[in-house]
């Protein structure tokens, strides 16, 4: 979909091109985020965002409606973030590609806690293509 990998280096596409396209205007979309690292893989992305402190950070971190007050928007959530990015990514590839299905439902996230766990997110986000001829769903080039 995005592009492959050959030898340990990844050569994106004009799909993968776009992907990581869109991963660096997040900020412009979402000035509260700021990002850190990431991968484009030839079926997948991996990246690490930080988001300002005092925002709501998942589609549940809320509290319940109290009368006569108006529902808060999730323009701030992880969930709009990422749902902003797929819709870039899919509304490029339906403009220029014969594919129509570009995301799996969802995404995977995960809160780092600590400067280690995070060191080791990096490591994991920049040694993956490396690792690519282990995946499950790998094709040699």
């Amino acid at each position: 979909m995005f592009g492959i990998i050959d030898d340990g280096h990844l050569h994106l596409n004009d799909t993968g091109q776009m992907a990581q396209t869109c991963w660096n205007e997040i900020p412009d979309h979402f000035p509260h985020v700021r990002l850190d690292a990431f991968v484009v893989m030839p079926n997948h992305v991996h990246g690490i965002l930080f988001i300002s402190k005092n925002v709501i950070v998942g589609a549940k971190n809320f509290s319940p409606l109290q009368p006569n007050r108006q529902a808060k928007g999730t323009s701030k959530t992880i969930g709009s973030v990422i749902r902003g990015f797929k819709v870039g990514v899919t509304k490029w590839v339906r403009q220029n590609t014969s594919i129509q299905n570009v995301w799996q439902r969802n995404y995977w996230e995960h809160v780092i806690r600590s400067e280690p766990e995070l060191k080791g997110l990096r490591e994991y986000i920049h040694n993956n293509p490396n690792r690519w001829s282990l995946d499950r769903l790998y094709i040699a080039p």
